[in-house]
């Protein structure tokens, strides 16, 4: 059975690149482009939230987050991130790489639109409420962020699988390049309906009650492109290698990729047995002795990597001061 089961991937490994992998790359892409602005907006924004709920009558200087409210802003998102992870990433191997991905982005709808609104108008409420939306947001991301690069490789074929998800990943940084875009354009319109003195001639007057709706807008923009690639992700089939490797059902993984590549796929039995030598888990000692050293080198390197990258860009207001 290990021959039957191999031949539907083989086809895709074998497939020659064509218009829908490029489709695929930006679906995919969609959802880095997503998760990076979802995340990185926030520090766009807190400078606004520091001069309109902390505001000190006494201070010469425009009021700030506190120390502890703005490391809680920044970061309750990667906590939800880190959780999300470990739970869409176990649902994605149960229920199939689509049905959670849909999942995953209308969580990350709703809460960008949530993370906008607030219950009340004192301090405490307003960021009680974008603290709790964001973790449920970076809890959406968590799930959204490893099944893009998941889906991207399960549809690539071998030549060009690298480039390929190197190319999703790609849109991270162009999620990052619209969080400032978007602040720009939002901040200049609200600065030029609703102008404003400098906070040295006036102090109270200098932040316009309009201004609490620009970070709202920057925060609650994150939902328009996770909704326009909603329609697309559900149209996707199931990928092939989950079809036929986890649900054991080659015969549906060939039709599948039938209909949206131009592969000549053989339709094969309807129900693959479990290929001998592939039935052990993630906590295993065969795990271990095979993809131990592997899984080590990734996520420590990946760590060290995001130490970096994540603190920059988070903090990067505070950084270059």
């Amino acid at each position: 059975m290990a021959r039957e089961q191999l031949k539907v991937l083989n086809a895709l490994d074998i497939a020659k690149t064509q218009w829908y992998h490029f489709t695929a790359i930006i679906i995919a892409g969609m959802g880095f482009f997503t998760d990076a602005y979802d995340l990185f907006c926030i520090s766009l924004v807190t400078k606004s939230l520091g001069r309109i709920y902390y505001h000190d009558d006494h201070s010469k200087k425009p009021g700030i987050l506190p120390p502890n409210v703005a490391a809680a802003a920044n970061g309750v998102a990667f906590c939800g991130t880190l959780a999300g992870q470990l739970f869409f990433g176990w649902l994605g191997d149960k229920m199939g790489r689509k049905k959670v991905y849909g999942m995953t982005l209308m969580l990350m709808v709703i809460c960008s639109i949530a993370s906008g609104l607030s219950f009340g108008k004192d301090p405490a409420a307003v960021m009680a409420t974008l603290c709790f939306f964001r973790f449920w947001l970076g809890f959406g991301i968590g799930g959204d962020y490893p099944l893009s690069a998941t889906i991207m490789s399960e549809y690539a074929n071998k030549k060009t699988r690298g480039a390929f998800i190197a190319a999703v990943f790609a849109m991270q940084g162009f999620g990052i390049l619209a969080g400032g875009i978007v602040a720009i354009i939002v901040s200049a319109a609200f600065n030029s309906a609703y102008p404003a003195r400098p906070y040295s001639e006036d102090a109270i007057g200098s932040t316009v009650p309009q201004a609490d709706y620009v970070w709202r807008i920057v925060v609650m923009f994150g939902a328009v492109p996770a909704a326009l690639t909603y329609y697309w992700r559900m149209k996707m089939p199931e990928t092939a290698r989950y079809t036929a490797l986890v649900a054991k059902n080659a015969k549906q993984a060939a039709a599948d990729m039938s209909k949206v590549l131009q592969v000549d796929l053989e339709v094969e039995p309807e129900i693959i047995e479990k290929r001998r030598g592939n039935d052990f888990g993630l906590f295993s000692k065969e795990f271990l002795r095979r993809h131990g050293l592997h899984l080590l080198g990734t996520t420590s390197t990946w760590f060290l990597l995001d130490i970096a990258f994540y603190s920059q860009n988070l903090f990067q207001k505070d950084i270059f001061q």
